[in-house]
């Protein structure tokens, strides 16, 4: 029996397909969607911070738990970051509004971020259509 899938929203350098290629999760649903009432930091990781009246860009997809659990961990051990699943309600383009994960890291040392990480976001950000200020958002954590 195939494991079932949970809804999950990536805001950080996961949106990027290649990225999530490299420890082997390929999402086959795959969409654009915002999260209201928190606002995005990179500093030296994408993380959120609760924040009414902001809103982070991101894409909602689907993975088992076990992928998300391969995924994270990988962050950990990789990047030094740990990341928990908080619920949280997004808003897809249509304008439905649906549950999913979101992954959120309760601490973390602040440092400048490094270039080619802002840009492997900035990359699907431009692809998948977000706002331009929110794009100028994302640019301003480069070094």
């Amino acid at each position: 029996m195939d494991e079932p899938k949970v809804e999950v929203f990536f805001y950080g350098s996961y949106m990027n397909r290649a990225v999530l290629s490299e420890v082997g999760l390929a999402p086959v649903d795959w969409e654009p969607a915002s999260l209201p009432g928190f606002d995005i930091r990179i500093a030296p990781r994408a993380n959120l911070i609760s924040s009414p009246g902001h809103t982070v860009f991101g894409v909602l997809a689907s993975a088992t738990h076990c992928e998300l659990e391969r995924l994270y961990a990988h962050a950990h051990e990789v990047l030094g970051e740990t990341y928990l699943p908080h619920p949280v309600l997004v808003q897809i383009q249509a304008g439905e509004t649906r549950p999913a994960l979101c992954y959120i890291a309760p601490q973390m040392i602040e440092r400048p971020a490094e270039r080619d990480y802002v840009d492997r976001i900035l990359e699907p950000a431009r692809e998948l259509g977000f706002p331009d200020w929110y794009l100028a958002r994302l640019r301003s954590f480069t070094p």
